[in-house]
């Protein structure tokens, strides 16, 4: 059921408020919760200094929870929704016009380039979605060239098949989808390290490498 939805696509940020004892609580112990929120925080920063440099129509930033000094100009804010993450994921979409590309919070080692294939100005194309995996077995980014908000309710989230469920039901649904290149997603210290070593030139890595240096490693 290939479309052509024409215009640019709007570019997506699911993500939480970086507080301490919410986010990432699974670089604890390693790091105390006020570390664990300051990683997610740089990871975010980093996030969206990508968004910022990718083509798109509008960015927009999904968050639970309220702003801060990390958010910069040029990205629209909206709250998420209610319930569940494949709730939330689908709320985000249907609150959409066109083409939309949704990215997480938790893979700062993103780029442009990387986000590129999905924001070409001929990414839709004979393409109806786009699927990002993650090596945890979800994923860390999804496409869709119109709104289809049923098509991920009922998606186990958070599991080691939650990408592969996602990905059959854009196929089941007669979707052409194309792939971006996988990724891994900061939740575990192991993954901290591992990502900020492969690119340590942002905030991310910057964050890491002070916290070992002040002995939290």
């Amino acid at each position: 059921m290939s479309v052509d939805p024409g215009g640019e696509t709007i570019l997506l940020v699911i993500a939480k408020e970086p507080v301490p004892g919410r986010v990432k609580t699974r670089l604890t112990p390693a790091y105390t919760p006020g570390e664990a929120a300051l990683l997610a925080e740089a990871s975010l920063a980093d996030t969206l200094d990508a968004v910022l440099a990718a083509p798109a129509r509008r960015r927009v930033l999904v968050l639970d929870g309220r702003t801060g000094p990390w958010l910069p100009p040029g990205i629209d804010v909206v709250p998420q929704g209610a319930g569940g993450l494949d709730e939330r994921l689908a709320v985000a979409f249907d609150s959409c016009d066109g083409p939309a590309l949704l990215i997480g919070m938790d893979t700062p080692q993103v780029t442009p380039a990387l986000l590129s294939p999905a924001l070409h100005e001929d990414a839709w194309q004979g393409c109806d979605a786009w699927f990002g995996p993650a090596a945890d077995g979800g994923f860390w980014a999804l496409g869709l060239a119109a709104p289809a908000p049923e098509l991920l309710r009922g998606v186990p989230m958070s599991t080691s098949t939650t990408g592969a469920v996602q990905r059959q039901r854009l196929t089941d649904a007669g979707l052409a989808v194309r792939d971006l290149s996988p990724l891994r997603d900061v939740d575990t210290p192991a993954d901290a390290a591992e990502v900020a070593a492969a690119v340590p030139g942002g905030r991310f890595a910057a964050t890491v490498a002070r916290l070992a240096r002040a002995g939290a490693r």
